[in-house]
């Protein structure tokens, strides 16, 4: 992570700092984000450099799930677009990203006060770079989605200006606010519901999250097995996700488990001292492979089952932290531990997290790892089955935390000053998101030829 030394000096004066963002467009216009420029690379050579350091038999799965639609393969492609952004003009307006904000990684999740709050939820990518790099991977998730729906040009062009427009409008209204204001402030789940017109797509996936603690996961998660002391709680199998006995699995969980007192040490530490007493309650039960989603498909990722009592679950999802695929891309980023990064990043952008963040490194697996709970009050909307309207709903709520997002980690005057008051700036995104668009289809087109003719390997789920 990079820190400045401007927390000594403070800002400077609110027309100061809008002053930095305009004059930033001296190194970088606003119509020069704009520019995708896509000739003269492979997309299959560069998805597969990042191959090295999966676990070898989850590396069909990531093809498999890729090659499902051009909006699958956007989702698994985060290291092929920072690739790309960076070959283009930068903006020198740099702030913490979450690296990876396509419109599948906005979700709703559990304040630890129990509120309901939506926003940003895959950090696994964050690395401090240039503000729009999140703002362009969103609109152009926007667009995929909208072509793959089969809306007309004129129907997605309205619905990735809505949510520009969205995110234009909130940035300047936080810019104005007291800066605690915009630390304190939470897009809560009835701010959803405010911004979609209470739409029962919302109201569903609202419901459904409260649903989702971790008793409630026990429900449908865990079985009763006669363990030494009487009957014990076990993770039961869950294909594709879930999984004790199938490719790779036995041994990843053995090679886990040799180290896992030192892990659990780390990890313990890297809580806040109050979070400390409250994780010494449980006991670890059981552990499992769990296959996360398309990006991550080949880091490994282990389900965790603690109880308290006998019969308390908590459920802890335990992820490899590898190098930001922005990183290569980013100068003078220091070494870091990449689960500290991701809690870092996530800590500072969210509202609210997890009251069970934390990080710790894998001695017997070589590996470093972030720790949250599993499917706390999460929940998902169905976006790819959206008609227009709704779609465009989304895509609101979307630009809409993403703007308090940046305001909270960023400068939200400076970045103000960049965007500005016209359309500029909102003109250029919308030309970038239609071009990486046809880029993104092209990209598909090449996986699903290159799993044709026999040069990359793909299949759904894991053999048993």
């Amino acid at each position: 992570m990079q820190h400045s030394t401007d927390h000594l000096i403070g800002r400077g004066a609110l027309s100061q700092r809008y002053a930095r963002g305009r004059e930033a467009r001296k190194q970088c216009p606003r119509s020069a984000l704009a520019h995708h420029d896509g000739g003269g690379r492979d997309p299959i050579t560069l998805l597969t450099a990042s191959d090295p350091g999966r676990v070898p038999e989850l590396v069909p799965l990531r093809y498999g799930r890729m090659a499902a639609s051009p909006l699958a393969f956007l989702r698994g492609a985060a290291g092929l677009m920072a690739h790309d952004l960076a070959r283009g003009p930068r903006c020198p307006v740099s702030q913490q990203l979450c690296g990876d904000a396509h419109l599948g990684n906005f979700g709703l999740f559990a304040s630890p006060e129990r509120r309901l709050l939506f926003g940003l939820n895959d950090f696994d990518e964050t690395l401090q770079g240039p503000f729009d790099w999140d703002l362009r991977r969103l609109a152009a998730s926007v667009v995929v989605a909208c072509r793959q729906g089969g809306f007309k040009k004129g129907a997605t062009e309205d619905i990735v200006r809505a949510l520009l427009d969205t995110y234009h409008e909130r940035i300047v209204a936080l810019a104005e606010m007291d800066t605690l204001d915009v630390w304190y402030t939470q897009d809560t789940a009835e701010t959803l519901l405010r911004l979609g017109g209470s739409d029962k797509h919302e109201r569903d996936a609202i419901e459904k999250a409260r649903r989702k603690g971790s008793r409630e996961l026990a429900d449908e998660a865990v079985e009763w097995v006669d363990g030494p002391s009487g009957r014990e709680m076990r993770i039961k199998d869950e294909p594709p996700w879930v999984y004790h006995h199938a490719a790779a699995t036995e041994r990843e969980i053995s090679a886990f488990e040799h180290g896992i007192e030192e892990f659990f040490t780390q990890y313990r530490e890297s809580l806040i001292e109050d979070r400390q007493v409250l994780f010494d309650r449980y006991e670890l039960m059981d552990v499992a492979v769990r296959v996360p989603g398309v990006g991550s498909v080949g880091r490994r990722c282990f389900v965790a089952l603690f109880v308290a009592d006998g019969h308390h679950p908590l459920f802890l999802q335990i992820k490899e932290a590898a190098d930001s695929v922005l990183a290569p891309w980013i100068d003078g980023e220091p070494e870091l531990h990449n689960g500290q990064r991701i809690v870092f990043g996530q800590r500072l952008c969210q509202a609210a997290s997890d009251i069970f963040l934390g990080w710790a490194t894998s001695s017997t697996l070589g590996a470093e790892f972030y720790v949250r709970q599993l499917r706390d009050m999460k929940g998902r909307l169905d976006f790819e089955t959206f008609d227009a309207e709704d779609l465009r709903d989304y895509a609101v709520a979307c630009g809409y935390s993403l703007a308090h997002a940046q305001a909270k980690a960023g400068d939200p005057a400076v970045i103000a000053g960049y965007v500005g008051k016209g359309e500029a700036f909102d003109d250029a995104l919308v030309r970038h998101a239609f071009a990486y668009a046809e880029q993104t289809e092209a990209d598909h087109a090449a996986l699903l030829a290159a799993i044709k003719a026999g040069r990359i390997e793909a299949r759904s789920e894991l053999d048993g």
